[in-house]
């Protein structure tokens, strides 16, 4: 057993090496962005292992089981069993008296004709493709092997480092199949063997589900008495037994067939309002997310600014900055100096005694934290702020720092690279005649 330890730190030193310098670097991208929504992965699978040809077992039938856990949306460490159940000794022939004897290699070393083997392994993987259907992978790690009979002159002990690539399809959210190739050194500190495994099996989604398949059977049904049939439901994605899918307080019936919305999004123009407060509440357009084209989105004059979303006249003056920000930073370039000093310009010359209202807003990837970004648009935004006071020493008194991180989007994100347009900093301006009007002192 010593001699297998041995074994497997020298084989696995360079690869662990390889890997404390992967996970060091892996580490601050964990702030923002964790992996799968679901982590957790079980997998099963069957294989053949090709045993180099001077060892004393021959090729056989294995059974493998592993967990896996998604670090990020682009590794996977997972860890698990390999069970090989017969072991037939491998065959060949001996000249050496002179005739043709079949010797089983097992038997002539250990005095058994078969035996059977198992072990443990721990393996690293990166996807190319991470959440698309096909998903090639490259896998590396480390294992050990137990064999019921002393095989190798070490006690049954077979240290193993491996390396292989693979790939899987993803039937489902829920449901994946993974075919794999693996070489590995495997043997003993006095003596290394090189042998392959090629695996196939099935991988299980821990806590995903596979959206349930509606079925109509019968005459045209509308279980849910919104105004469309099952059948129709079921093919527009909306849930035939809710007649508000989405829950944005306009029916499925009155989004698909009168305002032409999308019932599976509450906010179909991303203005901030649901459907069914601009339809029955502001009487805006859900389908135009600047209603009255006076430059700003209904939600924001409805929400921020207390102006009138149906009247241009008083919306306020909004400046999207398009300042490109390292990563986990809040430092402003010099190149975008000049979008800055623009906004210095409106307030201090062409809109004396004006106000502004600086806003943070991020993309949200699939698995981007909530707290992480409104922290770090808040940030941003007071970036802005701290260069208008410093540098045109505007009124700190006139300007605010508000950070939104990935909840008002003004597009649908991508859930792998998110969205740019999603990735902004407004200024909207209140001019002076825009201020709310002093509260007036009362009559002594």
């Amino acid at each position: 057993m010593m001699s297998a330890i041995k074994s497997l730190t020298r084989y696995g030193k360079g690869l662990a090496i390889g890997a404390s310098v992967i996970l060091a670097s892996l580490s601050s991208s964990r702030a923002q962005e964790t992996g799968d929504e679901f982590p957790w992965t079980l997998y099963t699978s069957a294989g053949w292992l090709d045993y180099e040809g001077d060892e004393a077992v021959d090729d056989s039938l294995v059974l493998l089981g592993s967990v896996g856990y998604d670090w990020t949306h682009w590794w996977t460490f997972e860890g698990g069993v390999i069970l090989a159940p017969e072991l037939k000794g491998q065959k060949y022939y001996n000249y050496d008296s002179g005739t043709k004897v079949l010797v089983n290699r097992l038997e002539e070393e250990t005095g058994v004709d078969s035996t059977w083997g198992g072990g443990v392994f721990a393996d690293a993987l990166f996807h190319f493709t991470p959440w698309k259907r096909v998903d090639p992978f490259l896998s590396a790690g480390v294992g050990v092997m137990k064999y019921a009979d002393d095989i190798n002159g070490d006690n049954g002990w077979d240290a193993t480092v491996r390396a292989g690539l693979g790939v899987m399809y993803h039937f489902n959210d829920e449901w994946a199949l993974r075919l794999e190739y693996n070489n590995f050194v495997a043997g003993s500190a006095k003596q290394g063997d090189a042998n392959t495994l090629i695996s196939a099996g099935l991988c299980w989604t821990w806590g995903a589900h596979v959206p349930a398949n509606y079925k109509v059977a019968g005459g045209p049904k509308d279980s849910d008495a919104d105004g469309l049939f099952d059948a129709e439901e079921v093919a527009l994605g909306t849930d035939p037994y809710h007649p508000d899918t989405d829950r944005d307080k306009l029916s499925d019936y009155d989004e698909v067939r009168t305002y032409k919305t999308d019932p599976l999004n509450p906010d179909t123009d991303f203005d901030g309002l649901q459907d069914g407060a601009e339809v029955f509440i502001h009487k805006t357009n859900p389908l135009n997310p600047d209603t009255d084209n006076g430059g700003v989105r209904d939600g924001h004059e409805v929400i921020e600014d207390n102006t009138n979303p149906l009247n241009p006249a008083d919306d306020l003056i909004l400046i999207t900055l398009n300042i490109q920000f390292d990563y986990d930073k809040a430092i402003i370039k010099p190149e975008y100096f000049a979008q800055l000093d623009l906004v210095a310009e409106k307030m201090l010359i062409r809109y004396p005694g004006s106000t502004a209202r600086i806003e943070g807003h991020a993309d949200k990837l699939k698995g981007s934290k909530e707290k992480y970004n409104m922290d770090l648009s808040k940030r941003r935004a007071q970036a802005v702020v701290d260069y208008l006071v410093k540098s045109h020493k505007v009124d700190p008194k006139a300007l605010t720092a508000h950070g939104y991180g990935f909840s008002r989007p003004k597009a649908l994100n991508d859930p792998i690279l998110g969205n740019e347009v999603n990735r902004r900093v407004e200024v909207y301006i209140r001019k002076a005649d825009q201020q709310p009007a002093a509260a007036t002192a009362p009559a002594r």
